[in-house]
């Protein structure tokens, strides 16, 4: 039976092709979106927590978090609130880098716990005017402690290289609040503020006394919570999922067209086969396989091409940064039962094609 199934797929190597590449469209679109949708909502959580903070403090009615401004007086109105343990004002500016422009630049007090949290990996901590650069963007730009960056036209030393834990902290650049203020010329607006809850305080219950102290604010920790409010998120994973319906269906017409045609080229086989004592169910176990064999193919192109396709297109949108593809267990397998779905489909399309012609009527067709 294994030797004949092979025999068979390298005899219509035609065929076979395109049903593994309709089995693949549908695995690399599936894997694509889920890994592009998955680490979007990651970087969305992850500024929420950046310096490992409890949640965070933002501009409400946003649809790109990353857009928030707020006043920087209203910070000792947020330390004052019950529960609050440390407020940091953070600044996020994005675009300001001459090197690579994706990488975000935070501007964040020298004293607060967002900033004496940060591991030096290489150099010393950031004096005066000078910065510190996370090890993922160190790694990318290829920069050492002692080097200059362009930040807003202006060349800053780097004085030190950091790890935080952070996906988005260690991709980014960290400068002085005040400096980063005055490069982007809003002296007394920050972007959000990090926060630490005291000891036997709720998360939910400081949020919301934050909230209704300084109205306009919008209170964030949970990333799945981050990723809902986040308009832009919602949007791509809308979109994610319109593409993905509509991959799937090319796939599947792909699959089942092909499939059709090559039962249509094989009638006659297949009743010479039922003539020579073959049972239906023996019929079915060599289509069945083929099918399998062609999924597992396609199912694997599937699987690699998505995963390389997403992150060639988060580089290609230079938002490599912001959004880094997130490739779990649960996205392949996932991959893994599209690839199993249109396999199954298109098998069942052809034992019912085969399956419905009596013996005789297919040896009499051509």
């Amino acid at each position: 039976m294994l030797v004949m199934i092979k025999v068979n797929l390298q005899r219509r190597w035609g065929r076979t092709a395109l049903t593994a590449l309709g089995v693949a469209v549908g695995v690399t679109t599936i894997v694509a979106m889920l890994a592009l949708t998955g680490g979007l909502s990651r970087s969305a959580g992850d500024l929420a927590k950046l310096g490992r903070a409890d949640f965070g403090v933002f501009q409400g009615g946003l649809a790109d978090l990353t857009a928030s401004s707020l006043p920087a007086s209203i910070v000792p109105r947020i330390e004052a609130v019950p529960g609050v343990a440390a407020a940091a004002p953070l600044q996020v500016v994005p675009h300001a880098l001459a090197a690579d422009s994706s990488i975000l630049v935070f501007g964040a007090e020298e004293q607060s716990f967002l900033v004496k949290r940060l591991v030096l990996i290489a150099g010393r901590d950031a004096a005066g005017k000078e910065l510190m650069v996370g090890s993922n963007a160190a790694a990318r730009l290829r920069i050492k402690p002692g080097q200059t960056l362009v930040i807003d036209g202006r060349a800053l030393r780097v004085a030190g290289i950091y790890r935080s834990g952070i996906s988005l902290e260690d991709d980014g650049v960290v400068l002085p609040l005040a400096l980063t203020q005055q490069l982007s010329r809003r002296p007394d607006e920050i972007s959000m503020i990090a926060i630490l809850i005291a000891p036997g305080y709720g998360e939910l219950a400081v949020e919301r006394s934050i909230e209704r102290a300084v109205p306009g604010t919008l209170a964030l920790g949970d990333p799945s919570e981050v990723a809902r409010v986040d308009t832009n998120s919602r949007i791509i994973n809308k979109a994610a999922i319109i593409i993905a319906v509509l991959a799937l269906l090319l796939g599947a017409v792909v699959v089942i067209n092909t499939m059709a045609m090559a039962v249509i080229e094989r009638r006659r086989e297949f009743g010479v086969l039922a003539a020579v004592g073959w049972s239906h169910a023996r019929i079915a176990r060599l289509i069945l396989g083929e099918s399998a064999t062609v999924s597992l193919v396609g199912t694997g192109v599937g699987l690699a091409v998505g995963a390389l396709a997403s992150v060639l297109l988060v580089h290609a949108l230079a938002a490599a940064t912001f959004v880094s593809p997130v490739i779990t267990l649960w996205v392949i397998g996932r991959g893994l039962i599209v690839g199993f779905a249109l396999g199954v489909l298109g098998s069942l399309f052809s034992l019912w094609q085969v399956l419905r012609v009596p013996t005789l009527k297919a040896l009499q067709r051509e």
